[in-house]
């Protein structure tokens, strides 16, 4: 826990009891393991009728959270930015502790013997640490796609990541999560025609599959709404398939999107296939652990 307090601030009755739910509410997710952004936790807030959705209370709740954390009310570390960070070195104190290091982090390509091969697209970069585990779990690479990707930045994706695999036989399986509004349905579109051309290979939805968000979720889950923008130049088109009614992918819990994930990504994977390379994998881990218990009594003798 991080609540140093940097300013004295007194808070009204109603904030002091709204920073106390919020704080419940992060603890319950913190014991799941999960670490939420600011637009995810007021988009719980939403979602339990705790506030109203509208941009003014986004922008209340966002301030009252950063007033909490100064005021020492708030865990710093229990509200996520995933935009900025600092990049730096890695460090070590002795040489046994890198070999531990590399005998935890040491892994293969988990897909190399699968039929299929998997990868996540994501519309905002804020929620890439949302399912970072999961990807992490299955060995998948996961795109922040921050809107519509660049050209460089798609052609670069086919290149490094498709191509290959199709050269070598296997079925490509692209997982997509964005925003249900006029350019989040839209960029599903604009992926598949882009990657299509990219990789010269005709895409289509059994290559790139909407996984999230879906009128079918919508139905199901109830998220908060919002107005679709006007002024997107899809939203006449838009309007005419599901109304003026848009939808935000933060809404969803990390758990729903999680579990929703997986069971994409298990429903490609030959779990067979799998196992040999866990086996392969575990083999080269244990062989790297007893070079770091022999450094380790070299470095307890010097």
């Amino acid at each position: 826990m991080s609540c140093e307090q940097y300013i004295a601030k007194s808070f009204s009755k109603h904030n002091s009891q709204l920073i106390d739910y919020m704080n419940d509410l992060i603890e319950d997710y913190q014991r799941q393991g999960y670490v939420l952004t600011v637009r995810q936790l007021y988009y719980q807030l939403v979602a339990r009728d705790v506030i109203e959705n509208t941009l003014q209370s986004y922008k209340r709740t966002a301030n009252l959270i950063n007033d909490a954390k100064l005021a020492g009310h708030m865990d710093w570390d229990a509200i996520e930015d995933r935009t900025r960070e600092f990049l730096t070195n890695p460090h070590w104190d002795a040489g046994s502790s890198i070999l531990r290091s590399a005998a935890q982090s040491y892994g293969q390509d988990m897909w190399a013997n699968q039929e299929t091969r998997v990868f996540v697209v994501i519309e905002k970069e804020a929620l890439i640490g949302v399912l970072t585990g999961t990807c992490r779990k299955w060995d998948v690479p996961i795109l922040a796609a921050r809107g519509y990707p660049s050209g460089s930045v798609l052609r670069g994706f086919a290149e490094e990541h498709l191509l290959p695999a199709l050269y070598v036989g296997q079925r490509v399986r692209v997982l997509h999560l964005g925003d249900h509004d006029p350019s989040g349905i839209d960029m599903t579109r604009d992926l598949i025609e882009r990657l299509s051309l990219f990789t010269r290979h005709e895409m289509d939805d059994s290559d790139l599959d909407r996984i999230a968000l879906t009128m079918d979720q919508i139905d199901e889950i109830k998220p908060p709404e919002n107005p679709a923008k006007s002024t997107d130049s899809r939203f006449a088109a838009y309007r005419r398939q599901y109304g003026t009614s848009s939808w935000e992918l933060d809404a969803l819990s990390p758990q729903y999107l999680n579990d929703l994930l997986e069971g994409h990504i298990e429903d490609n994977v030959d779990l067979g296939a799998w196992a040999e390379k866990s086996a392969e994998v575990d083999a080269v881990r244990n062989d790297l652990r007893h070079l770091a218990r022999s450094q380790e009594e070299k470095e307890a003798r010097s």
